[in-house]
């Protein structure tokens, strides 16, 4: 500092009488601002820190190298040795992780964020904080379970009792001999360095504090009330002027597989030097993505998001000028900051050029005034799907040039994980990224994968692939299936169906004899699939980006076997056609009235996160399956909303249509699903460590068309694109809530015909062609005016002497009955002991 005008605080000191005391260095590293927070209205701001105040990152990472190497002479070298080193959500997760760096120690951070698969070892309060709760997620509970010193790090101490909060959990579990505590800032007055005293003694630990600068904070005794009255005074911050958007571009960086992006679940020596190993090309990617690039020739950007425009080769050499400011999000610090550090060695007068800063949860008030630390606020929606139930409202600050044009970024760098690449990120006017793009003249966004730690999964089987198992593709699905390809399971359709209905048996225990196809049969698949191909092409690109928007574009398919599975197949098809993305898929098998497979969803949670994981099925009919996936679901991590291509029976929220038409999947058995049967559940077969069985009929491969029915499909992705755009558009903007008028419609068909049972009742063209190949079927009902889509169904029904009859007022094209209180013999409309009212 060389004159007291200029400093950030002088704004705050004036008007609400805040004064600093103590070292001379404290003005120097802090500013003032008033906080919209009733707990406390002021609040320092760092300007070393990197999170409100951008700051050359070598300045960021320097002051967190210091306080390491300090803590290491403090230690001496065998005691530094066993050091662990925690940092504190979200504001110091960054600096601690540089301390960790000087002092070469294992780092983890508290998180707000729970992490599903990942049970907490520890969770305390911060009671000043605008978000109070921490959870401690180590990949290794023994990380803070060894006698060295731990190292707790937090940007300022002003009373003490986040530390307080945190060594009483630890020390009740993890007891240790020694404590040290590390700020940039110490300002805790008499009293409170007492308290941490004495709670050491009380403990029999020694604890020890190194800080950059120590001080205190003087406050008026109505500080609340003035801060109140000048934030009314000054009101919300300006809106930024109107500007063509900027130009985004994603960058896909070649991050390190298996490397953490932060100390969320533990940060070691190894991860260490992979990184620094990383920097140099990671820099040289993100330099070439600050390069302009040709616009992108595919026509106007939809309204909804933004277009990306491709990253150049990251061969050329970056602009020679202007100011860029890499910007992290929230608790995601310390890569981001070593980034913009390696970017800034990169680029030509780099360390003039580079500034650092992170996203917050905290609501500050902004003034551009050059005596106050906030100059200005841009605030948008939370974009990394919070769990915490606090405010979803999230700020940036001092991006936005305000009235000085000098302070304005030629470009910014964002740097997100992959938890955080949602729609609200870049959906609509007040996202970070259309935000953004008003305030720069070019924006970067790099996703980084977010850290899962790796679980124990000896126990679980091994997933089986096509060739071997299937005839798709062994990039195409991974099926989580036993085989059970030599086991005799095959039944009669009557005694299977006898069994069931007496109770003696589950439909699950046993298969149907595979349907063979007549050639008039067949010659209506191929018919069928030529006249509805692309009507099936728009429902899969629908369904696929409406996921992509409102889930993210770390998705996991887990279809339901077999009907979901090539639907599961072509929406993959389509993630990696419209967005370039290997989406992993899995078949898994669910049973009405045993639920989903238990160690299916074992293996999916050890090896995915469960949130990503999104189930999908070909259709509805009355949400029988809809509703078995939630209950089996229930208290887990895992999503229970269900993805469909249609929705008739209008039980889930993610479709994409509504309509009951013929999808020809429905047309065949496992000729038209990879050649895989439908799956078993018998416990003589599948033991409690077992997935699901299935069968692979080999010996159909001559009348396979599931590949033909894919690629007919998808060869239709590129002229429906535009369509499909539109269409995932007006489903955002619908009510999209279930009705679940396909179940009510169900109850009444089942009174109406004197059928007991629901489950007898099959609504849709897919679950009535269900009916006809697998069950006894005892009469199809139609919707009056019902033409093609029915023509299927109706040739099966008169092979098997079914008669059709025409209704009115049905919400879906056609309903199979499945025949009543069977018994053997019965075949058809004349079965014996069938008690129904007579049309």
């Amino acid at each position: 500092m060389t004159a007291q005008q200029e400093w950030t605080g002088r704004w705050v000191a004036d008007r609400a009488g805040v004064g600093l005391t103590g070292s001379d260095r404290l003005p120097e590293l802090v500013g003032l601002a008033l906080r919209e927070n009733p707990k406390r209205a002021h609040l320092l701001v760092s300007t070393v820190l990197g999170k409100h105040v951008p700051q050359r990152p070598s300045v960021v990472h320097g002051a967190g190298l210091d306080l390491g190497r300090r803590v290491r002479e403090l230690l001496g070298e065998e005691a530094a040795a066993r050091a662990v080193v925690l940092g504190y959500a979200e504001t110091a997760t960054g600096l601690g992780h540089s301390v960790a760096d000087g002092l070469d120690a294992p780092y983890l951070h508290s998180t707000r964020r729970p992490v599903a698969g990942v049970t907490p070892v520890g969770g305390f309060e911060e009671e000043h904080s605008h978000a109070t709760s921490h959870l401690l997620l180590p990949a290794d509970p023994a990380l803070l379970a060894g006698d060295g010193p731990l190292v707790l790090v937090d940007d300022e101490f002003s009373t003490g009792n986040t530390v307080l909060n945190t060594i009483r959990e630890l020390h009740a579990e993890y007891p240790r001999e020694h404590y040290v505590v590390v700020a940039l800032v110490d300002l805790r007055d008499e009293a409170d360095r007492r308290r941490l005293a004495d709670t050491a003694a009380r403990l029999g630990t020694r604890l020890d504090l190194v800080a950059t600068a120590s001080g205190g904070v003087e406050l008026p005794g109505d500080i609340l009330a003035r801060a109140e009255r000048l934030i009314a005074e000054v009101g919300p911050a300006p809106e930024p002027p109107a500007a063509a958007p900027a130009p985004l571009v994603r960058v896909a960086l070649d991050w390190p597989e298996g490397l953490p992006d932060g100390g969320r679940h533990g940060f070691d020596a190894v991860h260490r030097a992979q990184l620094e190993a990383a920097l140099p090309r990671l820099a040289a990617q993100l330099a070439a993505a600050l390069e302009p690039a040709p616009a992108p020739t595919s026509g106007p950007e939809p309204s909804s998001a933004p277009a990306l425009v491709p990253a150049p080769a990251s061969g050329s050499e970056a602009a020679e000028d202007g100011r860029v400011l890499v910007l992290g999000c929230e608790e995601l610090m310390y890569a981001p900051l070593r980034l913009a550090g390696a970017l800034a060695d990169r680029l030509a007068n780099g360390a003039e050029r580079v500034r650092y800063s992170t996203t917050t949860r905290s609501p500050v008030l902004a003034v551009d005034d050059p005596g106050y630390a906030i100059r200005t606020r841009l605030s948008f929606p939370a974009h990394d799907g919070p769990r915490d139930g606090g405010s979803r409202e999230r700020f940036v600050y001092n991006v936005a040039p305000g009235a000085d044009p000098a302070r304005r970024f030629d470009a910014v760098v964002l740097v997100i994980d992959d938890v955080a690449d949602t729609p609200e990120l870049h959906e609509g006017g007040r996202s970070l990224l259309a935000q953004l793009r008003q305030v720069t003249d070019r924006v970067v966004l790099a996703v980084l994968p977010s850290h899962r730690p790796a679980r124990p999964a000896s126990a679980l089987p091994t997933p089986l692939h096509g060739p071997e198992f299937s005839s798709y593709r062994a990039d195409e699905v991974s099926w989580l299936l036993k085989d059970l390809s030599d086991v005799p399971l095959e039944a009669p359709t009557e005694e299977r169906e006898e069994a069931v209905q007496n109770g003696g048996a589950h439909y699950a225990e046993s298969l149907p004899v595979e349907y063979q196809p007549s050639p008039e049969y067949q010659e209506l698949f191929h018919q069928a699939l030529r006249i509805s191909a692309r009507r099936i092409a728009l429902a899969v690109g629908t369904v696929a980006e409406t996921l992509v928007r409102e889930r993210g574009r770390g998705l996991v398919l887990a279809s339901l076997a077999r009907a979901g599975t090539p639907v599961g197949v072509l929406i993959r098809r389509w993630l990696a056609f419209a967005h370039g993305l290997d989406t992993p898929h899995y078949a898994v098998s669910i049973i009405r009235g045993r639920g989903l497979d238990p160690v299916a969803v074992r293996y999916l949670d050890a090896h995915h996160n469960a949130p990503d994981v999104v189930f999908v099925d070909g259709w509805t009919g009355k949400g029988a399956i809809t509703r078995e996936l939630a209950e089996a679901l229930a208290g887990t991590a895992f999503d229970p909303e269900l993805a469909v291509l249609a929705d008739p029976g209008r039980c889930v929220r993610t479709y994409g249509t509504r309509d009951d038409f013929l999808i020809p999947s429905a047309c065949l058995n496992s000729t038209v699903s990879g050649l895989i049967s439908r799956t078993v559940l018998r416990t003589d077969l599948i033991g409690p460590d077992d997935f699901h069985g299935a069968k692979h009929y080999t010996e159909l491969a001559g009348g396979d068309v599931s590949g033909a029915f894919l690629d007919t499909v998808a060869d239709h992705f590129a002229e429906v694109r535009d369509e499909v755009r539109l269409a995932a558009d007006r489903l955002a903007g619908a009510d999209r809530t279930p009705d679940w008028a396909g179940w009510a419609a169900v109850e009444r068909i089942s009174a109406e015909y004197g059928i007991d049972n629901v489950n007898l009742v099959k609504p849709g063209v897919g679950e009535t062609t269900r009916v006809m190949l697998r069950r006894v079927p005892w009469r199809v009902l139609a919707r009056r005016g019902t033409g093609a889509d029915l023509d299927h169904v109706r040739l099966l029904a008169a092979q098997r002497g079914i008669p059709v009859e025409e209704v009115d007022d049905l919400p879906y094209s056609c309903v199979g009955l499945i025949h009543p209180r069977y018994s053997r013999g019965a075949t058809g409309a004349s079965g014996t002991a069938v008690l129904v009212k007579e049309s």
